[in-house]
């Protein structure tokens, strides 16, 4: 590979991971989704979900819930997500060479790399009542996002170090309620993406093949960040349908949003060695801070749910939804200068998530809430896994309370613990090195949600 060639193909990895914004900092869900919109929903392991509707931060999941809640609320909630990852039995091998790490701040034995953020998730969500037919909401919540970041000696560098990603959902909506008992609402989902990440660039490995005196791979490190950001459009469609006194069933469904991240590319590097290579590079017109883009889908997707109120204390609740990963076929970066476009392979597949829960009126005031819940990867195999998205399939548990101390005020606290399936990671890429290891992970996530109605 000439010096240009191998020079673009570093750009490439560091402006391609706009769009790769992935899943494990997320935890609960697969793919680079966020569903802690609701500290109720998730404490019943968002069982409730479609057909819920229990206050108005339902509309996240189901706009038509506005159609089970009179007159005028208002509702807010803030998650935390504690994750961890790590890379077991990690090898690396750049430019053909073994490549040895190590890690600051924690023990480390040269094959690891621990990775995972701790993060808050605001929501927040009003709706009123504007006559007996129509009601109108309005929610601000992260539908998707995630926060991962390596110590910059770990073997898994060149493929990763810093990756953060935030995208926000402004939400209005419109609810008509047929009868009685059918609600038919839509909204449109103004969203705004921005990302920042990093990787490690071995300047080593291309000095090394340059001839640069004292350069050899896996030695002489660059690094690479890259910011970008878009907003786009899409919108959000729903039906709630009180089956009996006892019953109702919800369906949602949420469509993609096209978003194309555009922002700059910059390079920097440490030693000396590094330093003259970079500057060698960027005489010929490699390594420049420039200018790029890359496409970004965050995917459509449907939500079906049944709640069921089987007793006066006890109500039972099933959600499934479905996400269309499969969009995500490819990868497409384009550049500012002469640099061909890049075009990565992803092929992740669409997924189901699956749950059920209950939640139990302990008295007039107290309400406990449970529930149980797994979730497929859209990643397809190891040679697809990546330390951006190391995602794999996981199971999760949850728990919590609702206290009412009026009838118009609610507060809601919720935990969940993920269990993570172990991840095999095993990658070939002839700029970037070859990387194989298994991740492992664990998290634990809390809610706290308020509700009131006025």
């Amino acid at each position: 590979m000439s010096a240009r060639h191998r020079g673009a193909s570093r750009l490439i990895i560091a402006t391609s991971a706009l769009g790769l914004a992935g899943a494990m900092a997320t935890a609960h869900a697969t793919g680079f989704q966020i569903r802690e919109q609701s500290a109720k929903a998730l404490a019943n392991s968002l069982a409730s979900a479609a057909a819920g509707a229990e206050d108005v931060s339902f509309m996240a999941y189901n706009p038509a819930a506005l159609g089970n809640i009179d007159g005028t609320q208002i509702a807010g909630s803030l998650a935390y997500i504690d994750a961890e990852f790590d890379l077991e039995d990690g090898q690396a091998s750049p430019y053909g060479a073994p490549l040895n790490g190590s890690s600051d701040g924690f023990p480390y034995d040269g094959s690891k790399g621990k990775s995972g953020e701790t993060a808050l998730v605001p929501s927040f969500a009003v709706k009123t009542q504007l006559n007996d037919s129509l009601d109108a909401g309005l929610a601000v919540y992260a539908p998707y996002g995630l926060s991962t970041d390596y110590d910059h000696d770990w073997i898994g560098r060149y493929q990763a170090l810093e990756t953060d990603l935030k995208v926000v959902d402004i939400q209005p909506t419109l609810n008509f309620r047929v009868t009685d008992r059918l609600s038919l609402a839509g909204g449109l989902r103004v969203q705004y993406a921005d990302a920042t990440l990093s990787n490690a660039l071995d300047l080593g490995g291309v000095g090394a093949q340059q001839e640069v005196p004292g350069a050899s791979p896996g030695n002489n490190d660059g690094f690479a960040e890259v910011t970008g950001d878009d907003w786009g459009v899409g919108y959000t469609l729903g039906a709630l349908f009180q089956v009996t006194d006892r019953t109702r069933v919800g369906v949602s469904y949420r469509s993609k949003v096209d978003l194309t991240l555009k922002g700059d590319a910059e390079f920097s590097a440490t030693d000396a060695t590094s330093q003259a290579v970079l500057a060698g590079a960027q005489a010929g017109g490699q390594f420049t801070d420039t200018s790029g883009k890359a496409d970004l889908t965050t995917p459509a997707s449907l939500n079906l749910g049944i709640y069921h109120q089987a007793t006066d204390r006890l109500a039972l609740m099933f959600n499934a939804e479905w996400t269309e990963w499969s969009k995500f076929d490819e990868l497409v970066v384009k550049f500012g200068d002469n640099t061909p476009n890049s075009v990565t392979e992803e092929n992740w597949e669409n997924t189901w998530a699956l749950s059920t829960g209950a939640s139990y009126a302990l008295t007039g005031r107290w309400t406990l809430r449970g529930g149980i819940g797994m979730d497929e990867s859209p990643v397809p195999n190891a040679q697809h896994r990546t330390p951006r998205v190391p995602d794999v399939d996981r199971r999760w548990l949850s728990a919590g309370a609702t206290f009412s101390p009026t009838d118009r005020l609610s507060i809601t606290g919720a935990w969940m613990h993920i269990f993570f399936d172990d991840g095999d990671v095993d990658l070939e890429n002839e700029s970037r090195g070859n990387l194989s290891g298994t991740y492992e992970g664990t998290a634990n996530l809390f809610a706290l949600s308020a509700d009131y109605r006025f």
